[in-house]
């Protein structure tokens, strides 16, 4: 359980942390969008270490790390950008 809370500590600082380095006009605005990307982008990131063996699970399962985490968020955010680029998803911003 110590996990998943680690994980969205992480990811709410990973979510911030890439929605300032993450170039185009597409940002998600608000906070509580941000913290999801960025949560989302953590978990992802801790399901890629866990399958190529980079992370434990099981019982002593690990969570992503910090920069981990951030590269995540920035895909999660990437694909967030390109879904609102061809009309998926509606841009809030306007």
């Amino acid at each position: 359980m110590s996990g998943i809370i680690w994980i969205i500590v992480i990811g709410f600082v990973a979510g911030i942390i890439a929605r300032m380095i993450s170039p185009g006009p597409n940002n998600p605005s608000g906070f509580i969008l941000t913290t999801l990307l960025g949560i989302a982008g953590a978990f992802l990131a801790t399901w890629i270490g866990q399958m190529i063996g980079y992370y434990d699970t099981g019982p002593n399962a690990q969570g992503a790390g910090f920069i981990t985490a951030t590269v995540g968020a920035l895909i999660v955010l990437f694909i967030w950008n390109r879904l609102v680029a061809r009309g998926v998803i509606p841009d809030w911003n306007k």
